[in-house]
Order: structure tokens, then sequence, then C-alpha cells
């Protein structure tokens, strides 16, 4: 056993020295806990800072020309020489959180602070940090009061080409279907842009923590295919201002998330712990106690077919009768909340400038009744805030709105920005960033929690602002409603791209696939005036079920139209649905969670623990596929009963969407669990503890 120690000691000695060889000549360097990931920082002939990023000994992204740029002689990019330096080491520990994908994290990193100087006499301080999954860096300047910003000269290089698995970069909307193209061939992205190299090494390059700055994307060199600079979102100006930058204002993080296996990036906590808990800054935990993740239902996919209405006209959504009923099927189900879209004034002024009542419901909704029904059968309520883009009203109105809700003993309010902001700003601007911002202060200070329509992507901020639940910022359920659809691959491509961000409200939950019971309805004609006909979830009912799972949100919602959430008997009596059994019994609030296979645009299979039991969720794109999982996560000498919601045999997205079986067999860990994918289809499993 001695001898063994000393060989392992040895070989860690060995790994550390080939990192540290790798970086020689560097000004500084750090490199991971494990000693596989290692990062250098040097100058180059006209003093411009840059970094490497080396994994397994080989380089894997250099990043270049660090720095900002302004539009008056101001040189924030080059010139510089080393002033000081010192290790910013974060040794091991883990941080509990209220909720999240995994309720403990675990958080150790090594890294450098330096100081640099230029000829100018400006100070640029870099500070850089290298985790065993990842890689970041950050800077500000001190010295400087305030400067308009033109952009960052900040490029990406990636030694050799590869994969990559992206949307294209927007400054207005997320919405866009994923493409996979090499490296190469990406003209311009946003993140997280998820890749892996030709040796089979997965990186994800997104931001952190990003506040009091526009967004970050990427647009590829006009010469050198596998470089990408920086490109910020501008300003409302046109003068190709970027953002303001004030004194001692640190740009987000700069992250690259690393991994062995596409998985790994998905099982990663680095992006989000590079944020501050809560707790460090001195939020108590009390002021959150309400952000506990729920399930809900709501009017909102029958208004998307077009059967129901935002307008308080005859095919208004939200009434006081059809609240009711949620409500009662809610409190039968064992669903938590229900979301009221279109309950307040201003929805019949669609199309102007938008001027919501925040606080006062439509003729036909009775919000104070409603709002004692729901207490009455223990319903929380979701309140809806549309903005319709009106910045300026918005936060007028939202510290009266978040303590009406308050008042009202309201814990959740779901934001929506669906149109222009006002005066040529766009949404992903620094002036988007530090509105979005203002609201979940605002909303903290109210005890509410918030779901964010039209967002800013996630960057992590959950871990300061637990209020923070949900967002959206991707297509989500509601193109298959008006539009040809997401494909069968869509939901497979977000575990690896947009939800490692953050917690996606994509709203899954469709049992009525091809729309059957709206076909022959007059009032079902789309925003694009298709027949019904023409759209459908191009999924099966078991994938859409799986989705509970796979796509992580802690403010799950099943989306569909209640009724298709039951069937009518012989008799006439309704009963629910059998596969609707799994969202009554699913729990959102997971202890922890582990992704076990998958690659993007292919398959994902994910485990969740939620208490003592177990839900386990797989998924695939168009092709069928048979998956062995390991069940090795369970507790060991213990016994579970494994339900099985799976496609069944005759399935698939095109032709029998809604073939199901229902299977129930005993498990231990010991155990490989054999499941059967349809074309576009799923699996949902819980694993309930046995006695």
């Amino acid at each position: 056993m001695k001898h063994c120690i000393v060989f392992i000691i040895a070989l860690l000695a060995l790994s550390c020295s080939c990192v540290n060889r790798l970086t020689e000549g560097s000004l500084v360097s750090a490199q991971s806990p494990d000693c596989k990931v290692g990062a250098g920082l040097y100058l180059d002939s006209c003093g411009a800072p840059y970094l490497k990023v080396f994994v397994d000994k080989n380089e894997f992204v250099t990043v270049r020309n660090i720095g900002l740029t302004t539009n008056d002689s101001l040189n924030l990019t080059s010139g510089f020489h080393l002033c000081s330096s010192h290790s910013c080491n974060t040794p091991y520990h883990t941080d509990s959180l209220l909720w999240g994908e995994n309720k403990v994290v675990k958080i150790q990193n090594n890294g450098c602070c330096v100081a640099l100087v230029n000829n100018d006499s400006v100070r640029m301080e870099l500070e850089f940090l290298v985790a065993n999954d990842g890689f970041a860096f950050r800077y500000s300047y001190s010295g400087i009061d305030s400067t308009l910003l033109t952009g960052e000269s900040t490029t990406y290089h990636f030694p050799s080409d590869g994969s990559s698995w992206s949307i294209p970069a927007n400054f207005e909307s997320y919405e866009f279907a994923y493409r996979q193209q090499p490296i190469s061939q990406t003209i311009d992205a946003n993140t997280p842009f998820t890749f892996v190299t030709s040796d089979s090494l997965w990186g994800s390059l997104h931001e952190s923590n990003l506040r009091n700055m526009p967004e970050m994307t990427l647009v590829r060199d006009s010469v050198d295919s596998l470089c990408f600079h920086t490109w910020l979102c501008p300003d409302n100006t046109g003068s190709g201002t970027v953002a303001h930058y004030g004194p001692n204002q640190h740009t987000s993080w700069r992250t690259i998330t690393i991994g062995r296996q596409a998985v790994d990036l998905i099982n990663s906590t680095f992006n989000l712990t590079l944020n501050t808990c809560h707790r460090q800054y001195g939020v108590p935990d009390n002021e959150f106690l309400q952000s506990r993740p729920i399930k809900y239902i709501g009017v909102w996919w029958g208004m998307h077919l077009g059967i129901h209405s935002w307008t308080p006209d005859l095919r208004h959504g939200a009434t006081t009768e059809r609240a009711k009923r949620y409500i009662d099927f809610a409190a039968q189900n064992n669903i938590d909340a229900v979301l009221f879209e279109g309950w307040n004034l201003g929805w019949e002024q669609w199309g102007g400038t938008q001027v919501f009542d925040f606080v006062k419901s439509a003729p036909d909704f009775d919000v104070e009744q409603v709002i004692d029904y729901a207490q009455s059968k223990g319903v929380q309520m979701i309140m809806h805030h549309e903005t319709g883009g009106n910045i300026p009203h918005y936060e007028e109105e939202m510290e009266r709105a978040f303590q009406w809700c308050e008042d009202h003993n309201i814990h959740y309010v779901k934001t929506g920005y669906a149109g222009g902001f006002p005066n040529r700003h766009l949404h992903h601007s620094q002036y988007g960033v530090n509105h979005y911002q203002r609201v979940v202060e605002c909303a903290r200070r109210h005890k509410i929690s918030l779901i964010v329509h039209e967002p800013i992507k996630p960057t992590g901020l959950r871990f300061s602002y637990p209020n923070l639940m949900s967002a959206e910022g991707a297509r989500g359920m509601e193109w298959n409603a008006w539009s040809d659809g997401n494909s069968p691959a869509h939901e497979t491509i977000l575990p690896f791209t947009r939800l490692l961000a953050g917690p996606m409200d994509y709203t899954p939950g469709i049992f009525d696939i091809t729309y059957r019971r709206i076909q022959h309805d007059p009032n079902c004609q789309k925003w694009n005036m298709k027949d019904a006909r023409e759209c459908r979830v191009n999924t099966t009912l078991a994938k859409q079920v799986a989705l509970w799972v796979v796509l992580y949100s802690p403010v799950v919602m099943a989306s569909d139209l209640i009724e298709n959430y039951q069937i009518e008997q012989p008799d006439g009596t309704m009963v629910i649905h059998p596969m609707f059994q799994f969202f009554r019994h699913y729990n959102p609030d997971c202890d922890w969670s582990s992704a076990l296979q998958g690659e993007p645009g292919q398959y994902v299979a994910i485990a969740r623990r939620a208490g003592n039991t177990y839900y386990l969720g797989a998924v695939t794109n168009e092709n069928p596929r048979a998956l062995s999982i390991a069940l090795d996560f369970l507790p060991k000498r213990k016994h579970f009963c494994a339900t099985i919601y799976a496609d069944a045999a005759d399935a698939h997205y095109l032709t029998n969407p809604t073939s199901y079986k229902i299977t129930r067999q005993m498990v231990s860990s010991r155990d490989v669990l054999a499941l059967s994918l349809a074309a576009g289809g799923g699996c949902a499993v819980v694993l309930t503890e046995e006695d």
C-alpha cells in the first residue's frame, strides 16, 4: 500500500509538472486542483495580455487581445507590463442551496490576480481561475472615473476545428433553432456556445455574473475561421457605443466549462458558483422562504392554439369560471399553483404602446374572488406581468405591483417582454441587463419569485438571488402551436446548451400531440393563420412526460389544457390520464441530479432525487434508441419499485405519437435498466423505495 501511495503521488507530480512546462514563458500561471487543466498569462510584443488554456497537456483555447475599447484615445488594450500578482485560490468547500439541480454544490479552484499597467498609466486588474471543470477570467480598470465603451477586443482562438452547437447572435431574442456545424463554419453565435474538439474534449463558452454590462456574443474573424471576436450588444445611440463603464466595474466572468464527455458539461456547477452566494453578501435565507420549487398549470396553451385569448373578449382565457376549474384541478392532483395570463387590464390595446395595469383585473376575472378561492383550496396563484416592452411604465409600477402581490399572499410572478424596448434600446443591452436586475431586486424585497420570459440569458444570478427561479430564453413549447415546430432533436440539444446557463421554463406536457381536440374548432386560428392540422408537437407522449425531468426548472408546468389530462369513461365520467400520474407524483424540489448519458442532438438521460424518491428521464432525437442505464446511483442494499412511463412498441412521433405503456419492476443499485425509446420518443421512470 505504501508503494502504491508513493506511485500515485509521483503521477500527480508528473501531471502537474507537465502543466508547468506548458505554461513556461507566462507571467503567471495556475493549474486546477487535479492538475489536468492549466492556464498562463502572457504579454505579446505590443504589451497586449493573452491567456492560454491547456487541458490534458494540450492547448485548448487561447484568449487574446483582452480589453475594452473606447470612443476616445484611452488605451485599454495594449502597452501593458506586469505590476504585481498574487494567487487567489479558493479552497475546497461546499455550499448549500435553497433549491437547484443539486442542493449541495462543491467549489474549489486555483487562480491568479494580476495588476498590469500600460504606457498611458492605465491599470488593468485581471483575475483568472482554473477548476477541474472550467476556466474563467474577468478584468477591471482602476483610475478611470467613467468612459463610453465601443466594444471589447477579446478574441477566442481554437487550435483546431471541431463540432459546435449554437444559435445565431441576436440582441433581441434567443428563440432560434440550434445549429450543429463545424466551429469554423459558425458565422456568429450567442452563448452558451458548446463545442467538442478533434481530440474529444468538450467545452462551452459563456459568461457568468452579468451585471451592468451588455451581453457578450461571438462573431467569426474574417480571415481566421477558428478565431472569434467578442461582440457586445450596442446601446441605442447609433454612435457605436455599447455601454457606459463606471469606476470599480468588473466585466462579467468570461467562462469555458470543460468536460471529458458531453454530460460533464451538464453536471458542472462552475458557472453558477462564480456568482456570489446570497448569504455571502448578507442576505439571509428567510428572505427567500417563499422561493420553493412548485408544479403549476395555467390558461396559456389555449391562447397559443388560438382557442383562448389574452384579451377580454368572447374567447378570453382568464375568466373567473375557468380559473376556478383550474384551481379545482390543481387541488385534486397535487399541483401547487395556477398561472393566469391575460387576467389584468391592458391587453385590449395590444399593438400600440402598452400600458398594463398590474393590480386591476379584466371585467370577467374577479381577482379578489379567485384569490380567496385559490387560498381556500391550498393552491398558489402565479400572476402575470406582461410589459409589452414598455420598460419605463413597468419600472414606475413594479413596486406597487409587487406590494399588491405581497399583500395578497402571492409569491410567484411570471414577467414577459414581448415587443421592442422604447427609444431603440435592445433587450440584451446594458439598459436591458440593468432593468432585469432592478426587477429581481424589487421582487426580492417583496418575497416574490420570478419566472422571466424574453429574459436576459441566465448567467448564474440565481446563486445570488434565489427568487430568480426560471426563465425562457430559447425556443419553447409555444413554437409548436403556430409554426413548423421544434425538431425532435431540439430537446436533446437544450440540456447541453441553453440549460447550461440555468433553469428553463420550456413548459412541456402536451398530451394532445396532434391537436385532435381543436381541429374542428372555428376559433383555433393561429397568429400566422395556419390551420391546426398544419401544426403539431414533434414528440411522442412519453417524451413529453420525460421532459419534465430532462429540462430542469424548479417551477415546472404541465402546459396542456386540463381536459387533455383526463379520459372519458364509457359511463361519461372523467378519470386522470394514466400517463399524467407521473406529474402528480413528480417532486421538482431536487436534492441531487446527474446527467448519466448523452450527446447533443442525439439523446440524453438524466436522474434526479427528491427526498427518498428518484426520477429518471431519457429522450432521443428522430431516431429510435435502446439505452442501458446503470442504476448505481441508487443507495446500496435497498430495493426500489420502478414505474416506467414509456413508448409502446408501435410508437413513433409522426405516425403514432400517443401510443404508450406503463410497467413496473423491482430494481436495486446493481441493476441495469433497459429502456426502449421510439423515434422522437422518451421514457420517464419513478423509483420509490420499498420497505
